[in-house]
């Protein structure tokens, strides 16, 4: 078993800022990067909406840059995957991995949520080359374009009035009417720049010869045809899941699974904080999620410090803590 201070798991823009935020308070710091390291982020080709960088930058070089960040106060990452969280005990807790066991005293859950997935060939193939997950953060790049919106709830509405800023959008919806609220349909069906084709299903998404998409084949559920139709983006709204499966039983969540914290990004378990999309089914910003996680580590750097007399010391971490700014 390996003692630590603080176990974040989850390698996106919250887990890295909560990592710096406590490495650099002095606090022994481990970050469980997960199955992707950097997150979803990491999948998107160019992110020009992250602060301080006017020119854009890679996902890839993002997440990279701020784990070097974290790493020169101390934090250090282990590429591998949590499979099991035993929160019972309380703090320390017990967190163990495909290949070896952690004791923290402090837990910090930024391990996300994951869009669903249409499940069609091209799909995953064409993320970041014309399929998005995301309108705030790939709208831009369609200036001027055509795209779809798969799915027919309130994030597909939403995503399809946003997109209405910068290309032409078709609402691709499998059933004959919305579940969208009412008055997300009347402002949608008011919008010129919204067209529908209703009853109908994504079967692949299809790519030119450069890897970037140009078209769909859609299905028609009740007819049965066949057709493909042009697009130059795709974007599927149908739904988030929140990565809370390890913490089932043990955190409280609401009805869909995200993880219940307060303003100071605690949970209900003392020694233990959420942050980004975990608990976050509003926003999923790449700069939210830094924001929340920062501001869990400043909690557990907190809840730390008043308990610093009855903590076991750690090895190379100081005695004396202090939390900077």
């Amino acid at each position: 078993m390996r003692r630590v201070r603080v176990l974040i798991i989850g390698s996106g823009p919250a887990g890295l800022s909560a990592a710096l935020y406590t490495a650099r308070a002095q606090f022994s710091t481990v970050v469980i990067t997960g199955p992707q390291f950097g997150g979803q982020i990491a999948t998107t080709h160019e992110v020009d909406n992250f602060p301080g960088f006017p020119e854009g930058i890679t996902g890839p070089e993002l997440v990279e840059r701020m784990k070097q960040q974290a790493e020169r106060f101390g934090a250090e990452f282990v590429y591998d995957v949590v499979t099991d969280v035993d929160l019972s005990t309380g703090s320390p807790f017990t967190v163990t991995t495909t290949s070896e066991t952690f004791v923290a005293d402090v837990i910090i859950a930024t391990n996300g949520a994951d869009p669903r997935k249409l499940g069609v060939p091209g799909e995953r193939e064409y993320v970041g080359r014309g399929v998005s997950y995301c309108a705030t953060c790939d709208g831009f790049f369609f200036r001027g374009k055509k795209v779809v919106v798969v799915g027919g709830g309130d994030s597909a509405l939403q995503e399809a009035l946003f997109l209405t800023k910068f290309a032409d959008v078709t609402v691709i919806h499998r059933r004959d009417t919305f579940r969208a609220s009412t008055a997300l349909q009347t402002r949608a069906r008011a919008n010129p720049k919204i067209s529908y084709i209703m009853d109908s299903v994504v079967e692949a998404i299809n790519a030119n010869e450069h890897g970037v998409v140009k078209s769909v084949t859609l299905r028609n559920v009740k007819t049965g045809e066949v057709t493909e139709y042009p697009t130059d983006g795709v974007f599927i709204f149908i739904g988030y899941d929140p990565n809370g499966g390890l913490f089932k039983g043990q955190i409280a969540t609401d009805a869909d699974g995200y993880v219940l914290v307060d303003q100071l990004m605690r949970t209900n378990v003392d020694g233990v904080f959420a942050a980004g999309e975990i608990r976050d089914r509003i926003w999923r910003q790449a700069a939210t999620a830094a924001g929340e996680g920062v501001a869990a580590a400043l909690s557990a750097t907190h809840w730390l410090e008043e308990r610093a007399g009855e903590l076991e010391p750690i090895e190379g971490e100081l005695s004396e803590q202090t939390a900077g700014d």
